[in-house]
């Protein structure tokens, strides 16, 4: 199995498809994307995925912002599946995993990845480091919601954190021994404490109000 990156493809995708990123709000922009192909890329050299598809899994995972964001992992798939330029490195079979595992990749996903290549980039998808998680999530509220004061941010912030992240949350780990284990663990220590959960929210929503 190929463990290197077709340059080729590599340079379809940096020349025609990690632009769209601009586009989005800031918490799924060229960072973040960049973000789940290196996570992505790190698991599945260690349990031996193909490269080249995991590779193209994770530059599209999140191209269905360009629709609504609560089906954006379904457009992502329709946006994979129907680009005719893949079928020049990947057959129809490979297209069809890695449509699956693009639908597949949402955090709040009812259910498991239909593939290993799905869990993949599901996994790589939570980046779990304690300040990417919270600026992330007030980059998004900012974003999105212009009109909501201080307190009303706050208050969306810490509810997504409850939701997604404490013990009962959505959020769902595929890779067993991953070092998302031990980062969850540091977050849910923080939306245990009500204290420090602010602190972190004020820090960043000064920062973030900042650059304007």
């Amino acid at each position: 199995m190929e463990n290197r990156i077709n340059l080729d493809l590599m340079g379809f995708i940096e020349q025609n498809i990690l632009p769209k990123y601009a586009e989005f709000d800031r918490a799924h922009n060229i960072q973040h994307v960049m973000g789940v192909i290196h996570r992505s890329l790190a698991i599945a050299t260690k349990i031996g995925a193909d490269i080249n598809m995991v590779y193209a899994i994770a530059a599209y995972h999140d191209l269905g912002l360009s629709g609504p964001r609560a089906i954006h992992h379904v457009t992502g798939g329709k946006i994979l599946a129907q680009d005719v330029r893949l079928r020049k490195w990947f057959s129809p079979n490979q297209i069809q995993i890695m449509r699956e595992a693009v639908e597949d990749h949402r955090a709040s996903a009812s259910h498991a990845p239909r593939n290993l290549y799905g869990k993949i980039v599901a996994e790589a998808d939570r980046d779990l480091e304690l300040d990417s998680v919270f600026r992330r999530t007030v980059q998004y509220g900012i974003a999105n919601y212009p009109n909501m004061n201080r307190q009303q941010q706050w208050e969306r912030f810490r509810e997504h954190m409850r939701n997604k992240y404490a013990d009962n949350g959505y959020i769902k780990l595929w890779i067993q021994g991953s070092p998302n284990e031990s980062k969850l663990k540091e977050i849910r220590n923080i939306i245990s404490d009500a204290a420090k959960l602010q602190a972190s929210f004020n820090k960043i929503y000064e920062e973030e109000c900042a650059k304007g």
